[in-house]
């Protein structure tokens, strides 16, 4: 499915993250250093979790949380100091104990960063099926599969 094609298909909710480039990210080249790109991923991954209920309770009171066992990065673009940041997500699928799904980080109407991940649903060390519940709730932010997803380093 290509990106243009997102029209045609419904699409699900819309979810947002917004942060700001911080003085302490930026690298020696001037720009927002390769590891900042994961950790603000990292935090709107966060926000994925707690807008479908996988919050700091539902972790304490199950003992499941969300592992990340395989990321894809592509940095695009530069990002300068005290940029303002925001990553929309995307759930491409949820299967099982399986969720892959993508982030997109922009700068004002500049895509930036895009990172693809498949992360288990985790309960006591061992991979365990989604609560019903909470599939559904992660299936409000489906949207069709974007063109760069389940590519390879080339």
């Amino acid at each position: 499915m290509r990106s243009d094609d997102y029209g045609k298909i419904a699409m699900g909710e819309t979810l947002t993250y917004h942060d700001v480039v911080r003085d302490e990210w930026i690298d020696y080249n001037g720009h927002l250093s390769e590891p900042f790109y994961v950790m603000v991923f990292g935090f709107a991954t966060d926000h994925l979790m707690d807008e479908v209920g996988m919050d700091a309770h539902y972790r304490a009171e199950t003992g499941c949380s969300l592992y990340t066992v395989e990321a894809h990065v592509r940095y695009l673009r530069e990002v300068a100091p005290r940029s303002e940041l925001t990553v929309t997500t995307q759930v491409l699928s949820v299967e099982g104990k399986k969720l892959r799904f993508c982030h997109e980080m922009t700068v004002g109407d500049t895509l930036v960063a895009t990172e693809e991940l498949l992360a288990l649903h985790v309960a006591k060390a061992r991979a365990a099926p989604f609560p019903d519940d909470v599939a559904a709730r992660l299936r409000r932010y489906q949207r069709p599969v974007p063109d760069y997803a389940g590519r390879g380093i080339r």
